[in-house]
């Protein structure tokens, strides 16, 4: 038996938004005040036990803990993709990134792609709604002339358009990259600290205005490289090289450092917290914490196995936490099944803004979750290209193959995804493979030139069975890289 998840999702998402249109507040005039602020705040690489609220011990996350303790924590929240352009695709459109060329790129290397200017966004929908719009961080969607923020919704920017910077130079393989809107910029100092005041100054602005605003804070911490706060000169170590590929560091970094990275950055996050409340506008906004995609080498993703670029659970597992004053109880859990694509719908319906018509999403509306409602199921498909993986949960059976292995994990039983029920359910087995089959059916297929990034014996001790494979558009990695 197939299921045709697109009109699953459809029916499920207008159901959705009925319940939370009920939850709008009354209002005696049309204007933007009394719609919420919003700000989304993503961590790049963050593991799904990286924080205190879910699990880590060896440092804590007071922020983040905050926004868990005032708000709503899920526990079986997911990214749309084990990687991060990918899943940055799915956050701006709603939709599976499978949909689009560039949401193929595992991530986005070198190729000249990058989001379409004419495809509707979160934040471009939002600004139709009547919403004043910025990205402070990460864009990582396509580099000028043909693709930037400031073309897909965004009314500001501030960060870097790659995928990943060294935190005091501000500049990758390519030379610097880091931007003020479409004009290369330069700035001293850490770069956690540097995306921290640009989001306090942007709140401490936009709270004198009359219109509601949405915040993307994108950070780049704690992606490699493993530089804390203090660590200029492993910075210049690393540029000494000169070597493209040093900045993937696997030469570097400890289990402290990277404690110092996930500390400095929600320090960030409370300084933007505490400019909220500075403001008088904490109780008018939403604020969401989460990551792109599971942890990597120095995270926690206990209890799951797997890291970024696997679709086991600990490669697509993050962690997820959100506070709606007077929409959410404080301290709500939520077993809800989500995933990275679920908050284009959900946002614009909190602002009251319409999704495109002729761009369906494939996400739900949570609303249902923030008001305490039991979890509806969903069946939720992925695709990843290095190791030819593929992944389909429905229920709490999920169905994987990866490097032309399969299996059948239930991930609420054994998370750790070790007892293979493929043989003791074949029905079960066969029913979500055929609905993995028609779910790739409906997206783009593979493209032999799209990057696809993953680990083996050579980069990791920890991967020495995985065959080793060099990605289109790189040169050969040496020995010991």
């Amino acid at each position: 038996m197939t299921l045709d998840l697109d009109r699953r999702a459809l029916l499920h998402g207008l159901a959705m938004t009925g319940a939370a249109a009920l939850a709008q507040p009354a209002t005696g005039k049309p204007g933007m005040t009394n719609r919420p602020n919003m700000i989304f705040i993503m961590a790049d690489d963050l593991g799904y036990a990286d924080v205190s609220c879910y699990g880590r011990r060896e440092y804590r996350t007071p922020a983040i803990d905050r926004i868990a303790a005032e708000g709503l924590k899920f526990t079986q929240a997911y990214s749309n993709s084990a990687v991060c352009s990918a899943t940055r695709t799915a956050l701006m459109t709603g939709r599976y990134q499978n949909r689009l060329p560039i949401g193929l790129e595992e991530p986005l290397v070198a190729r000249d792609l990058g989001l379409p200017p004419e495809h509707p966004t979160l934040p471009s929908l939002l600004r139709d709604a009547g919403y004043t719009t910025a990205l402070i961080g990460k864009w990582h969607l396509g580099r000028l002339p043909h693709y930037g923020p400031l073309k897909s919704g965004y009314d500001q920017f501030w960060g870097m358009r790659g995928g990943a910077v060294d935190y005091f130079t501000h500049a990758n393989a390519m030379g610097p990259d880091l931007w003020d809107d479409d004009t290369r910029t330069s700035a001293e100092g850490y770069l956690t600290d540097l995306l921290g005041d640009k989001a306090v100054a942007y709140v401490e602005d936009k709270a004198k205005g009359d219109k509601p605003f949405f915040l993307s804070l994108h950070f780049n911490a704690p992606h490699w490289p493993w530089e804390g706060p203090d660590d200029q000169a492993e910075s210049a170590r690393i540029a000494a090289k000169k070597d493209p590929f040093a900045i993937f560091h696997f030469d570097g970094g400890t289990q402290a450092v990277y404690a110092e990275m996930v500390v400095r950055m929600d320090q960030q996050i409370g300084r933007v917290l505490d400019a909220l409340e500075r403001a008088g506008i904490a109780d008018n906004t939403i604020i969401v914490f989460t990551s792109d995609n599971g942890g990597e080498r120095f995270s926690d993703n206990w209890p799951f196995t797997g890291m970024k670029t696997e679709l086991l659970e600990g490669g697509l597992r993050v962690p997820l936490v959100v506070r709606w004053p007077g929409r959410i109880a404080p301290g709500s859990v939520s077993d809800q099944v989500t995933i990275t694509m679920d908050w284009v719908g959900t946002l614009l319906n909190a602002g009251g803004g319409k999704p495109d018509i002729a761009h369906p999403l494939d996400g739900i509306d949570l609303a249902p979750a923030f008001a305490g409602a039991a979890p509806t199921e969903r069946t939720l498909c992925w695709r990843f290209k290095h190791l030819d993986q593929k992944a389909c949960r429905s229920g709490n059976l999920k169905y994987l193959e990866i490097g032309g292995n399969s299996f059948l994990f239930d991930v609420v039983a054994d998370p750790l995804e070790r007892a293979n029920l493929k043989d003791l359910q074949p029905d079960d087995f066969a029913r979500l493979k055929a609905i993995y089959g028609e779910w790739e059916r409906r997206m783009l297929p593979l493209d032999a030139e799209s990057f696809t990034h993953g680990y083996s014996g050579v980069e990791l001790a920890d991967h020495f069975g995985v065959p080793h494979h060099v990605p289109a558009g790189l040169p050969p990695r040496p020995q010991g890289h």
